[in-house]
């Protein structure tokens, strides 16, 4: 089954982009003292967060072509379940960040060639492909792992800048990768309360939709803009975190 197309091409650029600048600046941080560190995320390292980053690549690297009769989940569909499998999440990054202590690289740099080989063999047409989760379509599939690793990068980039005192390698995260989840994410809101606004500061929007900033009417104005200066950015309470 096939859905009408979508840029994939553009999508496997920007993860491609978005993996190669993010593998470039873990391997400055595994294997120093701030590995060991607590990351921003509640029970986990930062090293147990670089392992995450594999797993997440995985979940494309297993991907196989649905069922001519699957109904494809959306990309709000699917994000939203992570809230659900939260604890199992946890506990699997936990359990991996044990497994694989003493060469965590190698897993993460495996789980990534297989997941680019997998969108290789599966590309260019947009297939629905069975994920984990369910069927949904590659491109929903590849800009779920564009979210990952964007807002994994910022997750990263704040743990080392903390453990370090300042010190920090360059920002993993890449301005286009981080164009398009932000407008990704806003798309899923929009849909829902259909107010005109546009994206005005990526990183504090994707920050608030991800719920790594806690809920604020301040800094949404300052992430969103409304489209028509005389109007004003919606209150999102009940619409965040996306994820």
């Amino acid at each position: 089954m096939t859905q009408p197309p979508t840029d994939l091409a553009l999508l496997t650029h920007l993860l491609t982009e978005q993996w190669r600048r993010l593998r470039a600046w873990v391997g400055q941080v595994v294997g120093t003292p701030v590995g060991d560190q607590p990351s921003v995320l509640a029970g986990w390292t930062v090293t147990d967060l670089v392992v995450h980053l594999g797993r997440s690549m995985e979940a494309l690297a297993v991907c196989t072509p649905a069922p001519p009769d699957a109904v494809p989940a959306t990309l709000a569909e699917y994000l939203g379940g992570y809230g659900r499998s939260a604890q199992d999440i946890a506990a699997t990054t936990r359990e991996l960040g044990t497994q694989h202590a003493d060469d965590p690289l190698a897993y993460v740099d495996a789980g990534a060639a297989a997941a680019f080989a997998t969108l290789d063999r599966l590309g260019p047409a947009d297939l629905v492909v069975l994920a984990r989760r369910g069927p949904l379509l590659l491109s929903t599939m590849v800009t779920s792992r564009l979210v990952e690793l964007v807002v994994h990068g910022d997750d990263l980039a704040r743990s080392v800048h903390r453990a370090r005192g300042g010190d920090a390698p360059h920002d993993p995260v890449d301005p286009a990768a981080e164009a398009h989840v932000a407008q990704a994410l806003l798309d899923i809101v929009l849909a829902r309360v259909g107010d005109a606004v546009e994206v005005a500061d990526a990183r504090r929007w994707v920050r608030l939709a991800a719920g790594r900033e806690p809920y604020d009417v301040d800094e949404l104005a300052r992430a969103l803009r409304p489209l028509d200066p005389s109007d004003a950015v919606p209150d999102l309470g009940r619409m965040l975190p996306v994820l």
